[in-house]
């Protein structure tokens, strides 16, 4: 899809991501590294534990399907050399301190002139300009400061991060989806632009809204382990079975109420409850116990009785409960599990690349999405150190013509990238809407498809504008669908599927996250679809993907994210899983499934073609873990929770401030790091304080040592920090380079300065609600930054004046469908 264009990958561990994405979708990446070897090499873990930048598990996770040169930019032969691939490329990846290319001649502002089709990005922690811009950071402690780390965790312990780094891979996905969204617009004006894209603001999407709590007067939610405290209630989701954990949806309200009968009858039916407990009315038991009208002595023994099932089954009986009766439960898998899957063999999802190097084959997780038409295809193994350089520097010495845009047509370059592009959104809850309100915000006609009959999940759950429950009240909702049009239109009935067809033939793109089967119920599947509207572009998401034996598994995020190993990987080594925090795949699909959609637009405009998408949450978020999984299936070590400490660093914690559940996280990556904060503890000026000194800091002269120590270690610094406000004690560990960041709660995220500088809250008006806000994505794109035209809609809002200013329904028409309930 990609085929036509280069990309110049300078990106470290922070942005290798990204490449691999766009090579993915077919682009030519090169990665530059230095003589050495990018440092991305030197992390673990290693193809036998052999210590060495040619095995490392942590780049072949990250570098597929690229090429790989080495040059000295400290040397001038090698810095006119990259010039001269940047002459010829379409984008650029880099993901240095901010400045640092700039301060080498190679910002975007002397290769714009170099080359004006350029499209730059620049992955960093905080974005490129800020008060943080500078700020130190590590993926722990970018976790505390994007909002997902207050959520996750034991109560009674330090809230944690996965242990599998994440923070730089949501960066790096939402700079691939931003890559192509100024794509579109160069193939108008024939310009790139500079794209800055924040690791902080990528992350705070796995805060599921929560940072808006304070801007629409809701109650912020407090972590717990497995589950979410709603008000004094706790919600609990992961419970024991017989041979490990599982996620359980325990919770009530109309978008849950059939799960929920569904499960009580099969606990009846095992013995484990009475009549009177199966039968309760559960689509309104939520506002009732909220209420106290349901006691709380009530629920909390129905939590009872649902573990006493679930303690009574083993994991493999409680998913096929799952798949015979459509329950809300999950297993808990372990990374060796996750390998193993039968969906996952079932889809031949995992792929074979041969190493001639090492004379074997290394299996590696397979495409993030399927395409009917362009299928991601494995060209090349992860390369080694210089594999590349004869054959690419010659090309870029002979100078190879660079392929330029062709302009679709005169349409006015102030446009925003994605104006004129038409949707029919069936998405629903999080992952799905995450995406079309991303493609909403650069310019996409974007019209969310609903039912009155079957509310979206996020319509029902917090966290409210004011605390007040209601359909169209959820900041979650408004957050998710904003910039977008709303009709209700019942689909369980014939000619509200005509009036469906009727859009498919408006648009350009279909979205769907259906189960597999009920699209082809409808009549409404791709081949169908294409008969009315032949260079369709369709999505289809779901969970599990649309075949294999678990095709038919349907749910949430926090379901495929137990499926998938997050859950295993988010804990304590003696407890069981704390987190993710919410639906954590619903976090991480969208970035892949924009940068597909995109792709298949590309692809569309060069050959007129289009296609069908069918993406697997699962599959796609995979992708996140991919370090561990290679671990396993090259070396067979199961990578588990260990609360947040590294394996390459110490010290590595998040440890105790004053005042309540006040936290900040710490990270020191270099001997000298530690040497400053230890000094900062033992403000060893006085003879005493010297002596204390070498008494308190003994064993942790080096990393080793402080490894081996890491309990006295963590002792010591908690007891130091407890006694500082956390703010306070981040400025002056910052002002001593030290990565640390408090662990940010939604007020705090709410008044962040950094935030504030990105303008990452957007305030908009909704005519039924006042003034609503939302959340801006990770990225700024210099030329085209997004516009958030409207409040997301309340349910049929909109029903009327899209079928007419869209579709020239008439009025008279309109009224009658209405009249007969096809349209709300």
């Amino acid at each position: 899809m990609l085929s036509p264009y280069t990309v110049i990958d300078l990106s470290d561990e922070r942005g290798q991501l990204c490449g691999q994405i766009l090579a993915d979708l077919g682009a030519d990446v090169i990665l530059v590294e230095p003589p050495g070897g990018s440092c991305a090499r030197a992390l673990g873990p290693f193809l036998e534990n052999r210590k060495d930048p040619n095995r490392s598990l942590h780049f072949w996770a990250f570098n597929r399907n690229k090429r790989a040169i080495t040059l000295d930019l400290d040397k001038s032969d090698d810095h006119f050399r990259l010039k001269q691939l940047i002459a010829g490329a379409d984008f650029l990846i880099e993901s240095a301190e901010p400045g640092y290319f700039s301060s080498r001649g190679l910002g975007y502002p002397e290769l714009a002139e170099l080359n004006p089709s350029l499209i730059y990005i620049s992955i960093s922690a905080f974005g490129q300009n800020g008060p943080k811009a500078r700020n130190a950071a590590s993926d722990l402690t970018l976790i505390a400061a994007g909002g997902p780390m207050m959520l996750q965790g034991d109560a009674d312990r330090p809230p944690i991060r996965i242990a599998a780094p994440q923070a730089y891979l949501h960066a790096s996905a939402d700079a691939a989806a931003a890559a192509l969204i100024a794509h579109h617009q160069r193939v108008r004006s024939g310009l790139g632009q500079h794209i800055d894209v924040s690791a902080q603001e990528a992350v705070s999407i796995a805060a599921f809204s929560q940072p808006l709590v304070p801007a629409i007067g809701a109650t912020t939610t407090k972590r717990m382990a497995g589950g979410v405290k709603v008000g004094s209630l706790v919600a609990r989701q992961v419970w024991p079975a017989r041979d490990g954990y599982v996620v359980l949806v325990l919770w009530f309200g109309p978008a849950l109420a059939l799960p929920m009968q569904r499960l009580m009858q099969c606990i009846y039916q095992h013995g484990f409850c009475d009549e009177a407990t199966r039968d309760r009315d559960w689509s309104t038991y939520d506002a009732r116990l909220l209420s106290g009208e349901v006691p709380v002595e009530e629920y909390e023994t129905l939590k009872m009785t649902v573990e006493r099932f679930t303690r009574s089954l083993t994991k493999r009986e409680l998913l096929k409960l799952a798949l015979d009766r459509a329950l809300l439960i999950a297993p808990v898998a372990t990374i060796d599990e996750v390998v193993n899957s039968e969906q996952l063999a079932a889809r031949e999802y995992w792929r074979p690349l041969d190493h001639p190097e090492l004379g074997c084959a290394v299996t590696y997780p397979g495409p993030f999405a399927r395409f009917s038409e362009t299928p991601v295809s494995y060209r090349r193994r992860p390369p080694t150190i210089g594999e590349h350089n004869k054959e690419i520097l010659t090309g870029a010495e002979q100078g190879v013509p660079r392929t330029c845009p062709q302009l679709s047509s005169a349409r006015s370059t102030n446009e925003l990238p994605l104006s004129g592009i038409k949707i029919v959104d069936l998405f629903w809850a999080m992952a799905g809407p995450a995406s079309t309100r991303a493609l909403a915000d650069y310019g996409a006609t974007v019209v969310r498809v609903e039912s009155m009959r079957r509310l979206d999940t996020c319509r029902t759950i917090g966290p409210y504008v004011n605390d007040k429950p209601g359909i169209n009240r959820s900041g979650l909702f408004i957050n998710l669908n904003a910039g977008k049009f709303g009709i209700a239109l019942d689909l369980g009935k014939e000619e509200g599927r005509e009036v469906f067809r009727d859009l498919v033939r408006w648009s350009d793109i279909v979205t769907e996250s259906f189960s597999p089967k009920a699209m082809r119920a409808w009549g409404l599947n791709y081949a169908a679809l294409r008969e009315i509207n032949p260079n369709l572009i369709m999505v289809s998401s779901c969970l599990m993907g649309q075949t294999g034996p678990f095709a038919k598994f349907a749910g949430y995020g926090n379901l495929a994210a137990a499926m998938c190993g997050f859950g295993n990987l988010c804990g304590w080594p003696d407890r069981a899983q704390a987190g993710p925090y919410g639906s954590y795949t619903d976090c991480v699909a969208p970035r892949f499934t924009i940068a597909s959609i995109l792709a298949a637009l590309e692809y569309r405009r060069r050959t007129g073609h289009g296609q069908y998408i069918e993406l697997s949450q699962a599959e796609a978020s995979m992708h996140f873990l991919g370090p561990a999984l290679l671990d396993y299936i090259a070396n067979g070590h199961v990578e588990t929770g260990q609360g947040n400490r590294d394996i390459r660093f110490a010290p590595h914690g998040v440890y105790p401030c004053a005042g309540e559940d006040s936290w900040i996280a710490i990270v020191c990556s270099t001997d000298e790091q530690w040497r400053a904060l230890a000094a900062l503890i033992s403000g060893a000026k006085t003879k005493d304080a010297r002596e204390d000194h070498g008494a308190r800091f003994s064993g942790f002269s080096s990393l080793g040592e402080r490894l081996e120590n890491q309990d006295r270690l963590d002792l010591v610094i908690g007891n130091w920090t407890s006694s500082f406000d956390a703010l306070e004690l981040e400025s002056i560990l910052q002002s001593h380079g030290i990565a640390a960041s408090k662990a940010a709660t939604s007020t705090d995220m709410s008044c962040d300065p950094q935030l504030a500088w990105r303008k990452h809250f957007v305030d908009l008006e909704d005519a039924k609600l006042g003034k609503v806000v939302v959340e801006r994505s990770s990225y700024i794109l210099s030329d085209t930054p997004c516009k958030i035209a409207r409040s997301a809609p309340a349910l049929g809002d909109d029903t009327a004046y899209v079928l007419e200013n869209f579709l020239d329904y008439s009025r008279t028409r309109i009224e009658e469908l209405t009249a007969r309930s096809i349209l709300h």
